[in-house]
């Protein structure tokens, strides 16, 4: 929800409502290239499409999240190794970016690639905080 928040407002303060969303939904659903998109309108199908898919996948790994936060709880030694993961699921994230998907991070620039990424983050953070206020990372 951050991510789309973030995005939302991007592309509203760039005068292209939506862009983001049908950009992905229509590159990554329907492998289209970015060349024959910028040339599309908006369809707002796409992006209902790509936001409903974005939002079951972020489910899927919220729930992994919580159970390994609720396992985290019962064993503080746990903690490290759970965080050193999301650590390097955002580099995974990054590296498998820049390797299959650069003409997508010439569209959508790096710095709100990045801003996106740190704000998820911090609301994961925030809620999962309030959410098991006893977990204690021990390495």
């Amino acid at each position: 929800m951050t991510i789309a928040v973030w995005y939302f407002i991007l592309d509203v303060a760039n005068g292209r409502a939506l862009y983001t969303p049908n950009l992905l939904g229509n590159v990554l659903l329907r492998r289209e290239s970015l060349e024959s998109i910028d040339a599309v309108s908006i369809s707002f199908e796409m992006v209902l499409i790509y936001t409903w898919v974005h939002g079951l996948v972020f489910c899927a790994i919220g729930g992994i999240a919580a159970k390994l936060l609720s396992l985290a709880e019962q064993n503080t030694n746990y903690g490290f190794g759970i965080l050193l993961s999301f650590v390097i699921f955002e580099f995974g994230f990054v590296v498998a970016a820049l390797l299959f998907a650069a003409p997508i991070l010439h569209a959508l620039t790096w710095p709100a690639i990045l801003v996106g990424n740190l704000l998820a983050a911090g609301a994961m953070a925030v809620y999962f905080w309030r959410r098991h206020p006893k977990l204690v990372v021990a390495p």
